[in-house]
């Protein structure tokens, strides 16, 4: 271990930054988070320092550096971005055993700033003891996805309760299963989605009966077109608690892996003429399940709400007054679009979208195609690759333009992405040639003959 992690209660203690430059701007900056006196020795501090400065928040002391400077403080930075004047302040300071930090020169330190996850009181930080700072950048990234920005907040009303936890559980196993169970259940879900009054209810309830045993809960989640870094932090933080997924066909394999590791995975997936359950159920199935005290995770492709039946589902859970959250996800129109370089509306081609179910029923698609063929206007067909030829004749049949340009995307946002591009004329041709696969996204309007300019990625 290079460096030993340490946490410094630096309120109203004085600290002393040397340089004025933008190196020198972020301690200062983090110093003054941490609540410290900052001094600073500078000879022209930039903008943002001279303002602090302005403020009374800095107290400018001296234009270069002397080791008098270090007599009332207890910890240094120096920031000249001159190395042998870094280093002599060093030398100095490490003398006189005060903490010091030499900014960029680790080996030089007795300190470093680690990168910082802030979730006040709780505080992560990471480092790579200053041997590649981009590598502890991309790891903070990991962690800020991973823990909620409403993190803090749970851990102070938490510990509120701490006294009152003790006394009614004096076992300490007790304890660890009690705050286990409200941390990653009901009480920290309705304080990361804004309920706190209801948290403190959750809390105190559990307190006045003793009784703290997991209540069920279903968690509707949108699993996006299938690049599992279109997830939302929700999303994942949901996936990562719940005892059993229900996942359905579209949902992509790295984003399943995602999933907690020991969670049951039941696949309820429908593709045409195929349904591994029907969707009654599907239903019924959320409701048992939750009833058993479990946490359950569906999970759909896209957005539960367009074209996912997601509100059939949450209806039933609702008359079974059966908990519940949703957490939207990418549609399939927005992803698969945007991957494929075709910007749904646009200030020369289109001023509104409309998304279409294409689904065949007894081989047709009984839809109101006149009000399809408007000027303007995007077209995007969900679950229409099989009825694609109707599609293509009808819109020609009611007035769109045979050279109308279409595009399909196959398989959107996944390596395995697949964008075929014609008009409605050629279409039904090209996709026989192709042999183009489902789940297929149809995308008609003349903001698919953007997609040459404006794709980046394939």
């Amino acid at each position: 271990m290079d460096f030993l992690p340490l946490y410094f209660d630096l309120k109203n203690a004085s600290t002393l930054v040397v340089g004025g430059d933008e190196a020198a701007a972020r301690k200062v900056e983090l110093l003054l988070k941490a609540g410290a006196d900052v001094k600073l020795c500078a000879a022209a501090p930039i903008k943002s320092i001279q303002r602090l400065i302005d403020d009374e928040k800095v107290t400018l002391i001296a234009d270069t550096f002397e080791a008098r400077l270090l007599e009332s403080v207890v910890l240094v930075v120096a920031a000249t971005g001159d190395s042998e004047t870094d280093d002599s302040i060093a030398s100095v300071a490490t003398a006189r055993n005060l903490p010091v930090n030499v900014v960029n020169k680790a080996k030089n330190s007795s300190f470093i700033f680690p990168s910082i996850i802030d979730r006040s009181p709780v505080i992560a930080a990471v480092s790579s003891s200053g041997s590649l700072p981009v590598l502890t950048r991309l790891l903070r990234s990991r962690l800020e996805s991973a823990i909620p920005s409403s993190f803090g907040r749970l851990a102070e009303v938490a510990a509120k309760y701490r006294d009152q936890v003790r006394d009614k559980f004096p076992d300490i196993n007790q304890r660890r299963r009690f705050w286990e169970h409200h941390l990653e259940g009901l009480f920290a879900e309705k304080i990361f989605s804004g309920h706190e009054e209801e948290s403190q209810a959750v809390i105190e309830s559990s307190l006045r009966n003793g009784d703290f045993e997991p209540g069920g809960e279903v968690y509707l989640v949108g699993a996006g077109p299938g690049d599992p870094d279109l997830l939302t932090f929700k999303a994942l933080r949901l996936m990562r608690q719940a005892d059993i997924v229900l996942y359905d066909r579209l949902v992509s394999q790295p984003i399943l892996d995602l999933v907690r590791a020991d969670a049951e995975r039941v696949d309820v997936g429908k593709e045409r003429a195929n349904h591994t359950l029907p969707q009654q159920q599907i239903n019924e199935l959320l409701v048992t399940l939750a009833k058993q005290g479990k946490r359950v995770l569906r999970l759909k492709g896209g957005d539960p709400f367009i074209f996912g039946r997601g509100g059939e589902e949450i209806d039933r859970l609702s008359d079974a007054g059966v908990p519940f959250q949703v957490v939207p996800g990418i549609t399939a129109a927005s992803g698969c679009s945007s991957y494929a370089g075709i910007p749904l509306t646009h200030r020369d081609f289109s001023q509104s979208v409309r998304f279409i179910t294409g689904h065949l029923k007894d081989d047709t698609c009984n839809l109101p195609w006149s009000d399809y063929v408007q000027e303007n206007q995007t077209l995007v067909f969900y679950m229409g690759l099989v009825g694609l030829s109707i599609i293509c004749e009808q819109l020609m049949a009611h007035g769109m333009s045979s050279d109308m340009p279409i595009a399909l995307v196959s398989k959107g946002t996944t390596r395995e992405q697949q964008v075929v591009t014609g008009t409605l004329s050629t279409m039904p041709d090209m996709v026989k040639a192709k042999s183009v696969k489902a789940p297929t996204l149809i995308i008609i309007g003349e903001v698919v003959s953007l997609r040459g300019k404006l794709r980046w990625l394939d």
